[in-house]
């Protein structure tokens, strides 16, 4: 009734205004039909998907973890990460996200070793099936202020990778040949 009063006090106008500001906010966009069952689609293999992102970022720490030009790496899945034991309790050693972070020598290695990759791309995005690779300093965290970046963490010399589902040898032979032009 709330709407029928909107749309004769003042028109059309009105009544759509005020179904997109109670309605469609609160309730959110929905999807078409066909995006459903492309959404359904997708669903049916995250899990072997996931699985594959476990695997593969979990390689590529331990490669990276061995490899004299980086300084350091973080993540979960490595024995060697202060977060390790938590991890392994809250995720019961299924898998630990395909998110890695990790450490060169300077901003301007960071900036070099992702121009050289050529199979993985400098996007933004997390959960992609490519392999993404940024540099947060100088992207997402730009805007922020020096101490700011220094309480999140945030250093020039990290770069941010988001493992795909490609085949982990192809991940690993790009990283060593940008690595190698260091």
């Amino acid at each position: 009734s709330d709407f029928r009063e909107a749309q004769k006090g003042a028109g059309r106008l009105a009544f759509w205004d005020k179904l997109w500001r109670e309605v469609f906010v609160i309730l959110g966009c929905y999807q078409a039909p066909f995006h459903s069952y492309l959404t359904l689609l997708g669903l049916e293999t995250l899990s072997l998907r996931m699985e594959k992102h476990f695997k593969n970022a979990l390689a590529l720490g331990k490669f990276l973890e061995a490899h004299p030009k980086v300084s350091w790496v973080n993540y979960p899945g490595l024995s060697s990460s202060r977060f390790h034991r938590t991890a392994k309790r809250l995720f019961s050693g299924k898998g630990y996200g395909g998110l890695l972070c990790f450490g060169l020598k300077s901003q301007k290695h960071c900036f070099k070793f992702i121009n050289n990759l050529k199979l993985c791309y400098n996007l933004a995005n997390l959960g992609d099936t490519k392999t993404l690779v940024i540099h947060p300093y100088s992207t997402q965290y730009v805007s922020f202020s020096e101490k700011e970046k220094a309480e999140l963490g945030i250093k020039q010399e990290l770069v941010r990778v988001s493992v795909g589902i490609e085949d982990i040898e192809d991940i690993i032979d790009d990283f060593e040949q940008a690595l190698r032009k260091l």
